[in-house]
């Protein structure tokens, strides 16, 4: 009898591997087994506090949530956790999980941020004074912050942390030091502004003086304006004219949500009054984001000098001034029928 050693092989194969897929199934139906586990259950009861440090391994913390009650077993959760990729983003801090509750609901738990104790969400344009706020708000004493933000040491050109503290949302372990999380969050902006194309000695302006820039777009406009109001800061800066934001005078007022500006506050004496002064303030007046910072180096193509938002999402740019005052006045009717109330 002769026999085919291309067929035999493909049958020894096809036998090989029905036995590994056998096997396979055999490890996946007898993992939960081998586990225990508690049954999944509302979200409710005691809850403990699960501490997680910057590059703890999925063991470390299935024995974390082991060791306080949360799992039945830390393999349970490790099994879970390998098998989600989701496990990756868990990200460092205390974590406040319900006890006694399946391990794919402690994950879920885990990656919930409203959970996160000590969050620190910078969201884009808030102001240093307002970040301050953050860390005392997540139990940081008065002292450590201020002594933090006054001696945090800032890259040169940069003179001050305002305008380097990125918009995005920070978690850090017990114990974290404010300097340290400063450090984290400038460490991102020098990043993040490097990525963005505002390096120095490009162009007529320094590094510093386009982050100030950035800062009075992201204060002024929306994203989908945000080239558009670059350009025109640009444009009043090449003939001479004064930058006249109001968000420079809402910087000096540490105001937020008011979008009439009186006369008055215009003549306030400030370095930062761009109604009184020509150029650039001194330093950016909040904490620009990826998109305010992109407008800055490529800002939209246009002879705009002036824009004005005259209703919610309706902002216009024109390079008449004639026009600008045919819209201002527009701007004001609508304000005083309160179609701003709902944006304050």
């Amino acid at each position: 009898m002769i026999v085919n050693k291309r067929a035999l092989l493909r049958v020894v194969a096809a036998l090989v591997s029905s036995v590994l897929i056998i096997f396979l199934i055999s490890v996946v139906n007898s993992g939960p087994k081998a586990a225990p586990d508690f049954d999944c259950r509302d979200a409710g009861g005691e809850r403990v506090s699960i501490d997680i440090s910057s590059g703890e391994t999925g063991s470390e913390i299935a024995q974390e949530l082991f060791d306080k009650g949360v799992v039945k077993s830390s393999q349970a959760f490790f099994r879970v956790a390998v098998s989600d990729s989701r496990s990756q983003s868990i990200a460092p801090g205390s974590h406040l999980i319900d006890r006694e509750i399946c391990a794919s609901q402690a994950l879920e738990q885990l990656l919930d941020k409203k959970r996160i104790a000590g969050l620190i969400p910078i969201i884009e344009g808030m102001r240093a004074s307002e970040v301050k706020e953050l860390f005392l708000k997540a139990g940081y004493s008065t002292e450590e912050v201020d002594s933090a933000f006054k001696n945090l040491p800032i890259r040169d050109p940069f003179t001050t942390i305002e305008g380097l503290l990125f918009p995005a949302l920070y978690s850090f372990a017990s114990g974290t030091k404010v300097d340290d999380a400063l450090k984290v969050m400038t460490n991102r902006a020098y990043t993040e502004i490097e990525s963005a194309g505002l390096l120095p000695g490009k162009g007529k302006y320094g590094v510093d003086e386009l982050l100030v820039i950035a800062s009075i777009v992201q204060a002024e406009g929306e994203d989908q304006d945000f080239g558009k109001v670059s350009r025109v800061i640009f444009n009043r800066l090449k003939i001479g004219m004064p930058l006249q934001m109001d968000s420079t005078v809402h910087y000096i007022l540490g105001s937020r949500g008011d979008i009439f500006l009186s006369t008055q506050s215009t003549k306030i004496e400030s370095a930062y009054n761009t109604y009184q002064n020509y150029g650039l303030p001194p330093a950016p007046i909040g904490n620009p984001g990826r998109n305010a910072l992109k407008a800055v180096t490529s800002p939209d193509s246009g002879d705009w000098l002036y824009f004005i938002t005259v209703a919610p999402g309706d902002t216009r740019f024109t390079s008449s001034f004639d026009t600008f005052n045919e819209w201002k006045v527009l701007y004001k009717a609508n304000l005083k029928a309160g179609k701003f109330e709902a944006n304050r």
